[in-house]
């Protein structure tokens, strides 16, 4: 018999806060989309079936703040290496390429990868090229070019971005971010602001902030003004009235768990995202299903943290991701969850357990499973640590066990490779 179906997963629990299902459940995949999700559908209809019984079954992540372009910037990371492991199948790059240089990231990394990118242009058009001061000359920051070249890349620019802190702007205070709005709002697209060592402080970010637009770092314990006295400062409380999305971004140094409690008691409701970058990857973001368990423990529970990687950032940009809707691109992540209490760290060494641990076993991209790809090692500008290469050694152990099912494991290979007869 011919099979109806390209694809069935069979016996997963799946969480899609989308359609508001949580349950035992299959999915079928027909010519990359979601064709059927129900109780006992027919093996004999799909050309191929997956056991997933006692896994979760998830909407592909979205990750809402990384970046992406290696090789050409500072902070880019290849994602092919990461997504097949994460579950996460739409990458938003945040603010790596600006007017000068988004074909380029275009052409070697969005049309190359074998699932969704989108971008946030820089209002520099220098982009992320450098590890910070993108905003010192403002020739650069050319609101027409921008608007321009958003509209030839068409739905690759979903945002903008714009870095404001007081190494990023220099001596200009917020006119950065002045024309960093004015680019956002004649696009018409959300616009993404990096807050962080002030100022400009809150208070000087949230008269350019409408409804739609993104905080990034919203759990920074850098920012001056974001908590005061252990509650959320009047300004914080202002923007979450009126619209403005909260983002986690992570990184390498903005994750503080005594902020983000105090945010989510005043009811703050997070995107999570990693802002992975290559001064992250290795430590201490890792990755999304990490950032998540992260987020678990800090007080969110399972079908929040779900909602906060899948439909929530997918609405925040208008993409089409985050969903198990029939029709829907099928994008979708599978995991192990592990219960018990495991140790997670913020930026500032404060330390929660989180109730859930999170390993992906297979990652579909369109219905197509992505298949392993082995990390370059780091760049020559980012030495890692001992303790940092002791935990990607043990996250390489955990993966490598998590792909043994796979009919070439061999094609992974050790992330770090040292000459013969190096000392380890």
């Amino acid at each position: 018999m011919v099979g109806v179906w390209d694809l069935l997963l069979r016996g997963g629990r799946v969480i899609d806060p989308d359609t508001g299902r949580d349950g035992t459940a299959d999915i079928a995949v027909r010519a990359g989309r979601i064709a059927a999700v129900a109780s006992g559908l027919p093996a004999d209809q799909a050309v191929r079936t997956v056991d997933v019984t006692g896994r979760l079954v998830l909407p592909g992540l979205v990750d809402l703040h990384t970046h992406l372009w290696h090789g050409a910037t500072y902070w880019g990371l290849d994602p092919v290496a990461l997504a097949w492991r994460t579950g996460v199948t739409t990458w938003v790059d945040a603010g790596s390429a600006g007017a000068y240089a988004m074909d380029g990231l275009r052409r070697t990394v969005a049309e190359p990868a074998p699932f969704q990118v989108h971008a946030l242009i820089n209002v520099s058009g220098l982009g992320l090229v450098g590890r910070t001061g993108e905003h010192h000359v403002l020739d650069n920051l050319d609101v027409d070019a921008a608007v321009a070249v958003a509209a030839e890349q068409g739905d690759l620019v979903r945002g903008v971005k714009a870095r404001i802190d007081r190494h990023t702007v220099g001596e200009h205070g917020v006119e950065p971010l002045r024309r960093a709005a004015a680019l956002a709002r004649r696009i018409e697209r959300p616009l993404m602001v990096h807050i962080g060592y002030g100022p400009p402080g809150l208070a000087d970010v949230e008269p350019f902030l409408e409804e739609g637009d993104i905080l990034t770092h919203c759990a920074t314990g850098v920012a001056p003004d974001l908590i005061a006295d252990g509650r959320p400062t009047d300004a914080l409380l202002r923007l979450r009235d009126s619209g403005v999305v909260f983002d986690l971004g992570h990184g390498s140094g903005a994750f503080d768990f005594d902020v983000l409690e105090a945010e989510l008691a005043a009811g703050v409701e997070p995107v999570v995202s990693t802002d992975l970058h290559i001064r992250s990857v290795y430590g201490p973001a890792f990755d999304l299903p990490t950032v998540m368990g992260k987020a678990m423990a800090a007080g969110m529970d399972l079908a929040r943290t779900v909602a906060a990687v899948t439909v929530r950032p997918a609405r925040a940009l208008g993409l089409d991701a985050g969903t198990l809707a029939i029709g829907a691109r099928a994008d979708i992540a599978v995991f192990d969850a592990e219960r018990g209490s495991f140790p997670t760290v913020d930026v500032h060494g404060g330390v929660r357990d989180a109730p859930l641990r999170l390993t992906n076993t297979a990652t579909y991209a369109a219905g197509r499973l992505l298949e392993p790809h082995a990390a370059a090692a780091p760049p020559v500008w980012v030495p890692l640590s001992d303790a940092q290469r002791r935990a990607e050694e043990e996250r390489h152990a955990r993966v490598r066990a998590s792909v043994r099912h796979l009919d070439r494991p061999e094609d992974f290979d050790e992330p770090f490779p040292r000459p013969t007869g190096a000392q380890r």
